[in-house]
């Protein structure tokens, strides 16, 4: 056996092995509890806020929790490859909760993925409590994940949860839901493209109906998630 072969061969199975704890670290199998919160979808939807799902998961990708998610991905993988401070990051990250259930769910995703990750991140310098997208981006740059593929990862598994959740909630079915999943494939790799050339200056959004969403989910009388 050649020594191209040998490289290409051990390269294939690193870019196999990167792909497969991506995989596993956004599986349902995860302990992470994701499918118990909507990110204020459900009462976007009990609002009549949500006509068009496409559109509303497009904005929240854009303009939105997704965007903003990915600029903290990013950034977050780059100091966990690098040990630079994530104590900052994850204070900032925290900060950008705009309601109590917005703050419960990245915090408490945060907790439960650091917890449930500690096997493959021994040695990284993890705040106490960070939010989830701080964790992940971290603990991804740590591994030495691949920088574009980890923050399309995360976005790609942000939008299966909305849609299992527009699924449960009855506005689409599993037939929809599948193609909708298809149809965002292009939204995810622009976003992540984007977010991967992003600094922390470029934070911001612009979806007020969805953030008002989630405020309003806390008195909803009758729910399924908690969030």
């Amino acid at each position: 056996m050649g020594t191209t072969t040998s490289i290409h061969m051990a390269t294939t199975m690193a870019e196999a092995a990167h792909a497969l704890r991506l995989m596993a670290w956004l599986s349902p199998a995860f302990p992470v509890g994701s499918f118990s919160y909507s990110h204020g979808l459900e009462r976007a939807v009990a609002d009549g806020h949500v006509g068009d799902f496409a559109a509303w998961l497009d904005g929240l990708m854009r303009h939105g929790t997704g965007w903003n998610d990915a600029v903290l991905v990013a950034e977050a993988w780059r100091r966990g490859r690098d040990g630079g401070d994530l104590g900052e990051l994850a204070e900032l990250a925290e900060a950008m909760a705009g309601s109590a259930e917005r703050h419960l769910e990245t915090m408490a995703q945060g907790q439960a993925f650091a917890k449930a990750v500690a096997g493959w991140t021994e040695g990284l310098a993890l705040p106490a409590t960070s939010p989830y997208p701080v964790v992940f981006g971290a603990s991804a740059g740590f591994n030495d994940l691949p920088h574009e593929e980890t923050i399309a990862a995360y976005l790609q598994a942000f939008v299966s949860n909305q849609i299992q959740a527009g699924i449960r909630l009855s506005i689409l079915g599993q037939e929809r839901g599948v193609t909708l999943l298809r149809e965002m494939e292009t939204t995810i790799l622009d976003v992540a493209a984007r977010a991967a050339g992003s600094t922390l200056d470029d934070l911001g959004g612009s979806a007020f109906i969805a953030e008002i969403a989630a405020m309003n989910h806390e008195t909803q009388y009758s729910r399924l998630f908690r969030s």
